[in-house]
């Protein structure tokens, strides 16, 4: 196998969705990468809520991550939620990331944002135009971290989504 290709990934069972739903539910922030045009990875860390395994999040429509988004939508996506004594679960995952202009769906979002984080001053993109983001994952890693040791198994995705072979 050369550098380029990418290896088969089994369907990604049922219980091993609910388990990172579970945790994508628990956290509040997550690490994008997103590809720049001269090639090098962009990462930023950025609020999101989720619905399922879709993650939604909203940048500026001129921010330098939109226009890499709008050039290449593939992007990778991590969530972290560290456990006691160095002990951690995570995901990892990639997909494709697309701005949702559909109006009754950005109204939903919002009400989930307000209502996920009603504890917080959410903060957002200063400019005047934001965009509200939706990444589909493809492929996906969970990780744990237990007495130092990190073990991970990757999976796949349909294109909407679901568990099963893309």
């Amino acid at each position: 196998m050369n550098a380029t290709t990418v290896p088969e990934t089994p369907p990604m069972p049922g219980g091993a969705v609910a388990a990172v739903v579970a945790l994508l539910d628990s956290c509040r922030l997550m690490a994008l990468a997103v590809n720049r045009p001269d090639g090098w990875p962009q990462v930023t860390m950025v609020g999101y809520v989720n619905e399922g395994l879709n993650l939604y999040f909203v940048t500026a429509r001129n921010s330098q991550k939109m226009a890499n988004i709008r050039a290449d939508p593939r992007v990778s996506v991590t969530v972290f939620s560290e456990a006691r004594h160095g002990d951690a679960v995570g995901v990892s995952l990639a997909g494709r990331a697309e701005e949702v202009i559909d109006t009754l769906m950005v109204e939903r979002l919002n009400r989930m944002v307000a209502e996920r984080y009603a504890d917080l001053n959410v903060f957002g993109p200063g400019a005047d135009s934001v965009a509200v983001v939706r990444v589909r994952p493809e492929i996906l890693s969970p990780v744990s971290v237990t007495a130092g040791r990190s073990t991970a198994q990757t999976y796949s995705l349909s294109r909407d989504g679901r568990p099963g072979v893309p």
